[in-house]
């Protein structure tokens, strides 16, 4: 029983994460419908955070009662006129209702309110994302040009022979570029341990030998990755694969790329000791720039610099700019997944249910606030994109529906509408299934 406490300790870790990141995520997407509605005249009735038994509720000045429910995968809002909270009619819906009661129903606002209303929730999500992905940029700020040593890590078994304050002018007899095009410059670098740097110290040009600028330093984990779970942490460095040593992040990529999923030994420095870590390589599916996917064997860590860069803040517009790229690229690279799945080009393991999404989150918070918090930016993203599927049932779907709507001049039948319903809830469970499933039969 002692030995099952800590187990049983992570298991209410994992689903208390994946609790705050869904009921963040679902709120966000709710309200957007709830505000929006109201805006467009559209009175809302319930705003749950939850399904099932009621376990707090209390009505606001305009009519709506907002409530927490006990089971906390979802939630809904329910306007007025609405028979149930995925916002299906009745038959008799207008029966006894005058034009302005009438009005400020789902089912008798203009179309133009009923689109906005439905998509303002997918789009909620959408800004939830662009805001967190930015305000992450702008707190941790961008490096600076020219390129300056701000802080050191601790390289093993080597002394330090940079300092902070140091600008970097040349590496290995070439010019630093600007920090925008560092990464090419540093993959043109000789794969070697050590190389010669030019800096600028104290207002004098002076030459040192350092260690390679991008050693095999971890400065972050893949959630659920085969580092992680082999106890790996932010900070380490790998020293060697199977014996061979390994001086640049480059090297080992190589040599993980090169194992075909055999069992890795590697030789890692924490804090002034070498520990041997023994794990398997797994494959991942990793989208290009031209929407395909490369299939590689990867352990699942970040590199970084061998120092930490001086940073500026951003601007509002660069800050802007990255938050609406990171969400388009995860939008793009989601559809290119589903896509190649269904193609059979890359493995259906890559779609993921919610033991798989609950297991991700807890990992991601286990990493600091700073990973979770991305997460449920990255899960945002994918919530919103999910619920823009034309499927019946799902926010896609009633916009499909108002497109009908729009080009006949009237809506569907309700009859016809409810078959719809019935096969879209249909497709979701079997996607949901089919998801579950491979929670546990995916490595």
């Amino acid at each position: 029983m002692i030995d099952l406490i800590p187990q049983f300790g992570n298991v209410i870790y994992t689903i208390g994460a994946f609790i705050v990141a869904l009921s963040v995520i679902v709120a966000v997407h709710e309200y957007g419908h709830y505000i929006v509605g109201r805006w467009c005249g559209i009175k809302a009735d319930v705003f749950s955070l939850g399904f099932g038994p009621v376990l707090w509720s209390r009505p606001d000045k305009h009519g709506t009662v907002w409530q927490i429910a006990a089971l906390p995968f979802g939630g809904y809002v329910k306007f007025m006129g609405d028979a149930d909270a995925a916002s299906t009619g009745t038959d008799d819906k207008f029966d006894g209702m005058d034009d302005e009661t009438r009005r400020q129903t789902m089912h008798g606002a203009p179309l133009w309110a009923r689109v906005a209303t439905v998509a303002a929730g997918p789009v909620f999500n959408f800004i939830l994302s662009m805001l967190i992905f930015g305000a992450i940029l702008f707190f941790r700020g961008v490096a600076a040009d020219p390129l300056t040593i701000d802080e050191l890590r601790p390289v093993p078994g080597a002394a330090q022979t940079l300092q902070p304050g140091d600008e970097i002018l040349s590496i290995a007899g070439r010019k630093t570029p600007l920090v925008e095009d560092l990464g090419d410059f540093i993959d043109d670098l000789p794969q070697e341990a050590s190389m010669t740097y030019e800096l600028r110290r104290d207002g004098q040009i002076i030459d040192v030998t350092a260690s390679h600028p991008y050693p095999a330093y971890v400065s972050g984990l893949t959630p659920g990755s085969a580092a992680m779970e082999a106890g790996i942490e932010e900070g380490d460095f790998i020293l060697s694969v199977d014996g061979e040593p390994v001086p640049t992040f480059q090297a080992l990529r190589e040599k993980i790329g090169a194992s075909d999923g055999k069992t890795v030994l590697l030789a890692v420095w924490r804090d002034g000791e070498v520990t041997d870590v023994a794990l398997k390589p797994r494959t991942m599916d990793l989208p290009r720039q031209d929407g395909s996917f490369e299939t590689r064997y990867l352990i699942g860590i970040t590199g970084g610099l061998l120092f930490s860069p001086k940073t500026e803040t951003p601007g509002l517009y660069r800050v802007a700019s990255y938050g609406v790229s990171q969400t388009i690229y995860i939008v793009r690279s989601s559809l290119s997944g589903l896509y190649h799945m269904a193609a059979g080009a890359i493995s259906s393991c890559n779609l993921r249910g919610p033991l798989g999404i609950a297991q991700t989150s807890g990992e991601a918070a286990s990493q600091g606030w700073t990973s979770f918090i991305w997460f449920i930016a990255v899960l945002s993203t994918a919530v919103g994109l999910l619920n823009l599927f034309p499927i019946p049932v799902l926010d896609g779907g009633h916009l499909v529906f108002f497109a009908y709507e729009a080009i006949s001049g009237k809506p569907p039948n309700e009859r016809a509408l409810r078959i719809l319903m019935s096969i879209g809830l249909a497709m979701l469970l079997t996607l949901m299934v089919f998801a579950l499933t491979n929670d546990f039969i995916c490595p």
